[in-house]
């Protein structure tokens, strides 16, 4: 389904609900086709939507794209975002590429959505829920899981060209690539203004693959706090590595985090690459300022940096717990709003449990006119 405004200006109340959209054969080459494809460009006249709301929809077996933003007017000299954007109670699954990807937004809400088998068949990288070219989007109180690919692959990302992307409340598990990667290349007066105050906090990753926080590229000023992170017996994982991307990251921030391995987790930097796999040895530099503090590790990990180093780590067993996430069969959409009632609700008790506090939402905000991009 393709939601279009060109040339338009502002496009204003526009819905897209309690839809079922399944078995599109798109092309796995292109990003800008699929399930729900959101699109505002305008090369004649500047062109955005204002109170665009996706909401209660059912997306399955779909390629590329899941649910997508496109928009033309991203750079840092021509940036005309659209506005209070909802992409919320949405279930996507078995996608060739990415699962909910918004582009050229402000203040986006991306709120309880589940993501199950993202990066499915498409080539090159792909991920769960993430953006890119936008300001303040929220995400919050999604499960992003199955993720296929290694090529990111990651349950959640904060992409490129953006500012104060905020990760909240989210479940991340079983993803082939991770729970989180930030990042964005080479910074660019022009075109990209690199990736700057991500906020990961009160997130929850179990058994989730390969990499599990990955700050890689122009990241600065990001914040990762107070996460719960579960490593299953048996995995090997990076828990925190630095890659290159033209540049590595500084003034990083990994603080308060409650790491439970119970197979192994390593840190380190970028040494090389296997396909999608990083190679990694001890050590953060070249990138810069990656400051760890408070963190508690339980556990077997290798290579700590240093709030960990030279403290002795208690071993680590996971104990049971109801990790029975309610799951939805899309064959049969007709049960799909009491299925939305109960996954909420095991999602926040979920949460509370592994967080031990309550769970508080966000509200989006949009820049004020003393922030704007000029």
């Amino acid at each position: 389904m393709l939601v279009s405004a060109q040339d338009r200006g502002v496009t204003r109340g526009i819905r897209v609900t309690d839809m079922y959209v399944h078995d599109v054969r798109g092309t796995n080459d292109r990003k800008d086709n699929g399930g729900i494809v959101f699109r505002a460009t305008g090369q004649k006249l500047a062109t955005r939507f204002q109170d665009l709301a996706i909401e209660r929809n059912i997306v399955w077996r779909v390629d590329r794209s899941g649910i997508a933003g496109i928009a033309d007017r991203v750079t840092h000299r021509d940036w005309f975002p659209s506005e209070n954007v909802v992409i919320r109670d949405n279930y996507v699954e078995d996608v060739g590429g990415d699962g909910i990807v918004p582009r050229g937004t402000d203040g986006t809400l991306i709120e309880h959505n589940i993501v199950r088998y993202a990066g499915s068949r498409a080539p090159g990288y792909s991920a769960g829920i993430w953006q890119w070219s936008t300001d303040n989007s929220l995400i919050q109180l999604n499960e992003a899981a199955y993720t296929r690919t290694r090529y990111d692959g990651q349950g959640f990302d904060s992409d490129f060209n953006s500012r104060r992307t905020t990760l909240v409340y989210n479940y991340s598990h079983d993803n082939a690539g991770g729970f989180l990667l930030i990042c964005s290349p080479k910074r660019s007066e022009t075109d990209n203004l690199g990736n700057h105050g991500t906020v990961a906090r009160f997130n929850v990753s179990r058994n989730d693959a390969s990499r599990i926080i990955q700050l890689s590229g122009n990241v600065s000023d990001a914040l990762v706090e107070k996460n719960v992170v579960h490593v299953g017996k048996g995995m090997d994982v990076q828990m925190v590595v630095a890659t290159q991307w033209d540049g590595w990251a500084h003034d990083v921030r990994v603080q308060d985090n409650l790491l439970k391995v119970a197979g192994t987790a390593r840190y380190g930097r970028e040494t090389g690459r296997n396909g999608p796999d990083y190679l990694i040895q001890p050590g953060f530099a070249p990138a810069r300022e990656i400051r760890f503090k408070g963190n508690i590790y339980l556990g077997n990990h290798i290579d700590l940096p240093e709030d960990g180093a030279g403290q002795v780590i208690p071993p680590y067993q996971e104990q049971p717990a109801d990790w029975q996430v309610p799951t939805f069969d899309p064959a049969k959409p007709e049960g799909f709003s009491d299925y939305l009632i109960r996954h909420r609700s095991w999602m926040l008790a979920m949460l509370q449990r592994e967080l031990a506090a309550p769970v508080a939402l966000r509200q989006p905000r949009t820049m004020s006119i003393f922030e704007a991009r000029r």
